[in-house]
């Protein structure tokens, strides 16, 4: 029997934008870490939606504004057709509103496209673990929007507050962009007691889904410092 330790499955990932240099720039980055590759690239969302069904990739990273059918539409029929495929927006600054829709239609990340590569990375490992990941440009701006829409649903450290002790360690987590088994690894606790912590989170933040309480642990000020 071999005592070769096996190597880490590779993260298949899938590509959209309209323009090439940016397809180009985002395989390029992605290409420096050996565990991602990139199994297709698509021009628009449609034919994001038909390679990601063909290729079934562990995540697809989507400009949000394309031609057609644009990114919030093909990430809301990847996450129906294939709930195993995790989404990752591409964004630029003045697109709040492309950014709520697409965080109600559920993805996962959001990342703007003049941010640091390392954040790429970041954003497509922990999506395709689970996690949610907001680039804290995104999700500074989607609090500024959230808050000009108050008073509905309320303060976000209030609807923290209702929370249990533990329920508030695992949010900061999650909107830390931790996944389940991270959290589960950093708090001593087993993977489906985290999960169970989650659904209980989800549901009692009126939420649905972790990306949009992470913009909660965000606004709410308890997402630990990056390194810690």
């Amino acid at each position: 029997m071999s005592t070769e330790p096996r190597e880490a499955p590779v993260i298949r990932v899938l590509i959209a934008d309209d323009e090439p240099m940016i397809r180009a720039g985002v395989r390029a980055v992605l290409a420096t870490d050996p565990g991602i590759g990139v199994v297709a690239e698509a021009g628009d969302g449609r034919g994001a939606v038909d390679l990601a069904q063909r290729h079934r990739p562990e995540v697809a990273v989507l400009d949000i504004r394309m031609p057609g059918t644009d990114g919030i539409a093909a990430a809301a029929e990847i996450r129906r057709t294939l709930p195993g495929t995790g989404v990752v927006m591409l964004t630029t600054f003045g697109e709040d509103d492309y950014i709520l829709r697409a965080l109600r239609g559920g993805a996962q990340g959001f990342l703007i496209k003049s941010g640091e590569p390392e954040e790429l990375i970041a954003g497509v490992r922990a999506v395709a673990e689970g996690a949610a990941h907001l680039s804290p440009k995104v999700a500074a701006r989607v609090i500024t929007h959230l808050a000009a829409a108050r008073p509905a649903p309320g303060p976000a450290a209030g609807r923290v507050a209702a929370l249990t002790p533990r329920e508030r360690e695992v949010l900061a987590l999650l909107g830390a962009g931790v996944s389940n088994r991270g959290i589960a690894r950093r708090l001593g606790l087993v993977e489906g007691t985290v999960k169970g912590h989650v659904s209980s989170i989800l549901s009692r933040l009126g939420v649905p889904n972790r990306a949009a309480a992470a913009v909660v642990a965000h606004e709410a000020e308890i997402v630990p410092p990056r390194g810690t």
